[in-house]
């Protein structure tokens, strides 16, 4: 696939379960960093709650080290697991999930929790209003100030992003190019600039 889903914002999805109520907020979060940030947040936001329990993919969906998962005091496995691998078969990355538990005073036990915390995120990704996140390489690109109008020009009618500019005694361009569309534009561009451009995959 050559993209993935995201939350287009922060959203909400509220659900009761044997008295108690499972309030499951997602939002999309690219990193650890972004997605630790918004589980704080959501714990500031419910100081009272019983559990805020949590999972996240932060990165692109086959990135396991942007993976992870807390169970926040519920029994271990019960919680933050069933959450992970219900977004681990979704189609969403850079999204965090985080579960706030007011208890109702009925245990619902270790399968019943599972079936909770699972039910809880894939109702709530089910209605998570989403946009399709496309996979970017990063690309350098060097030319000389003669070229820099036209190449200026094709930039902005294509789908690449130019995240910088540096000007030297030549020009650098960082850019971020899909994979699948940069080959033909690749071609384009050494021919716009009769091959007199340098470029270099920074992620190599």
């Amino acid at each position: 696939m050559d993209y993935f889903l995201s939350p287009t914002e922060s959203q909400r999805f509220d659900l009761i379960i044997k008295k108690s109520q499972f309030i499951t907020q997602v939002c999309q979060t690219k990193g650890r960093a972004e997605a630790k940030e918004f589980i704080q947040q959501v714990r500031d936001q419910f100081p009272d709650a019983n559990h805020h329990c949590w999972a996240f993919v932060a990165g692109h969906p086959s990135n396991v080290h942007l993976w992870d998962q807390s169970d926040d005091g519920e029994p271990k496995g019960t919680a933050g697991k069933p959450m992970l691998n219900v977004l681990q078969h979704s189609d969403f990355g850079e999204t965090c999930v985080v579960v706030t538990r007011y208890f109702g005073g009925i245990k619902l036990g270790a399968g019943g929790l599972v079936r909770a915390y699972s039910q809880a995120v894939q109702e709530a990704l089910s209605q998570t209003q989403s946009k399709q996140v496309f996979p970017r390489n990063n690309i350098q690109l060097k030319i000389s100030y003669a070229l820099l109008g036209k190449v200026e020009y094709w930039l902005e009618q294509s789908d690449i992003e130019v995240n910088n500019k540096h000007f030297d005694s030549d020009i650098i361009f960082d850019l971020a190019v899909i994979p699948n569309s940069w080959i033909e534009q690749k071609a384009a561009l050494t021919n716009l600039c009769q091959g007199s451009l340098t470029l270099k995959n920074v992620d190599e």
